[in-house]
């Protein structure tokens, strides 16, 4: 007979899952909106949740991540947009929606053991 065990809680946390599944949903859904009024909340979306991944790898003590999540917000940013031409911006928003699934797969926050 196995000795019944009381289950340990999770050593991490994966907070950045739904942030980076969101964004990179942001990011695909805004190549049909490329050049429309709507492609606003786009930017918006894509800047605020690369910014939110920021935050969670800081948490995870991931500094890699921020190599590509703020150049990430900065190409997204809707205040100050960098003119970019339509075809290497569907590009960035393809290869920034992967690194949003990478990122809210990977980043893992150790979890607080105070409660």
């Amino acid at each position: 007979m196995s000795a019944s065990r009381t289950p340990q809680p999770p050593a991490v946390n994966r907070a950045a899952l739904a942030p980076g599944l969101l964004g990179a949903i942001v990011l695909l859904a805004g190549l049909g909106l490329l050049g429309g009024e709507w492609y606003l909340f786009v930017q918006y979306g894509a800047s605020i949740l690369a910014l939110i991944l920021c935050v969670f790898a800081g948490q995870a003590r991931a500094w890699w991540w921020l190599l590509g999540l703020i150049p990430l917000a900065i190409v997204f940013n809707p205040v100050l947009p960098l003119p970019i031409d339509d075809t290497l911006l569907r590009v960035l928003h393809v290869a920034g929606a992967v690194l949003f699934v990478c990122a809210g797969i990977l980043i893992k926050i150790p979890a607080d053991g105070r409660r």
